[in-house]
């Protein structure tokens, strides 16, 4: 008896997705929260901010809280993602790494 042959190449398949969803309905899909409250908040603060000091009105002192939270936290996605690209932990200096 021969036996079967067993090919070890493995074929690729690609797959098209199409949705037609809304925004609402697409953040409910990946599990993100309805931060449309927080948003709504955070406008109606700024329209107060712009309000009260129409005279010295200066944007980026404005949205200097909210930018300082944002870009601290788009720092520690970008240190994330290179530790997960160089495969190192992140937060770990190359120093650490050798000692």
């Amino acid at each position: 008896m021969s036996k079967p042959k067993t090919t070890s190449a493995i074929t690729a398949m690609k797959i098209h997705i199409d949705l037609d969803i809304t925004a609402e309905e697409m953040r409910r899909l990946m599990g993100l929260p309805d931060v449309e409250a927080f948003q709504q908040q955070l406008l109606d603060d700024i329209r107060e901010r712009m309000q009260a000091g129409v005279e010295g009105y200066d944007p980026l002192k404005l949205f200097q809280p909210y930018l300082a939270s944002s870009l601290a936290g788009m720092d520690m996605m970008q240190k994330l993602f290179a530790a997960g690209v160089s495969g190192t932990r992140a937060g770990t200096d190359k120093d650490d790494e050798s000692a």
